[in-house]
């Protein structure tokens, strides 16, 4: 009786390892550097999707796929509990038209181009250190319009300057001066903490944002803040200080001091009033 049941066992496992033999021959003939894997993704979830609509995330990446350099991808979010299946980096917001706010990122020409599972996540976020061998990933906030005729028009691109690390994005809005932005958010193991490139549509929506970045880590922090009460986003940067305690291995983090940095439109940088050698591009 055991012997029967032992050769049902194997004959089982012996099915599973065709099986699994089978699936993976259809990703061996596929040039991981080639667009076939996006192209084979994109017509397998078409044929899995069951609620569409014109101009659908879909769509959008079909788009990139025929308008864009090879080693172009619509980002997707990290993975999270919250999102099991990894969400595409997209928001769409209806005002005067149809418009699409979509994070993409591009590979450096004449490298590698990158793979978005080595340019999303924690892990990721070190690819700044050394991109070279993963290819360098440039990430840009890209706004679409959807017209009537079913086309996408590009209206704008906005560099967000990190390689790698992307989480999540956000609809939010500024209350001081009732202004939209998108924020980006970023993993960033380096700091121990997490980086937020925030693109505030300051001129309305079809205009170019205005990048702002706040972070949080171990020893930084920099919290948006209204300093000198125009229409430009400004920050509050705060100044740590680490000392030893009695144990050797321990360490105190204080905050000692906090240093506010508001927009100069003449400079198009971040100043601050206390020393004219400090002062942040964004």
């Amino acid at each position: 009786m055991k012997a029967k049941y032992l050769s049902i066992v194997l004959f089982c496992f012996a099915l599973w390892a065709c099986s699994e033999q089978k699936t993976d021959s259809n990703y061996q003939d596929i040039d991981p550097n080639s667009e076939k894997p996006q192209e084979y993704k994109l017509e397998v979830a078409k044929q899995q999707a069951k609620n569409r609509f014109p101009g659908d995330t879909l769509a959008l990446r079909d788009y990139i796929i025929n308008n864009y350099p090879s080693g172009t991808y619509l980002v997707e979010f990290d993975r999270t509990f919250t999102y099991n299946i990894p969400k595409p980096a997209v928001i769409y917001y209806k005002a005067d038209a149809n418009y699409i706010f979509a994070v993409i990122a591009k590979s450096k020409p004449g490298e590698r181009n990158i793979e978005t599972k080595n340019v999303v996540g924690f892990e990721s976020s070190y690819i700044n250190l050394d991109s070279t061998k993963l290819g360098t990933a440039f990430f840009w906030l890209t706004l679409f319009e959807y017209d009537k005729e079913g086309n996408f028009n590009k209206i704008w691109e906005s560099e967000a300057p990190i390689h790698g690390g992307f989480n999540s994005m956000k609809l939010k809005k500024w209350t001081p001066k009732n202004t939209i932005y998108i924020e980006l958010d970023y993993e960033d193991g380096i700091i121990s903490g997490h980086r937020d490139y925030n693109f505030f549509l300051v001129d309305g929506i079809r205009n170019p944002p205005h990048l702002m970045e706040t972070m949080m880590g171990i020893v930084h922090k920099r919290v948006l803040a209204d300093v000198n009460k125009d229409k430009y986003p400004d920050y509050i940067e705060y100044i740590f200080n680490t000392t030893k305690w009695k144990l050797d291995s321990l360490y105190q983090v204080k905050i000692i001091d906090s240093l506010p940095f508001y927009w100069n439109g003449k400079k198009q940088l971040y100043v601050n009033d206390r020393n004219k050698k400090w002062f942040r591009r964004y």
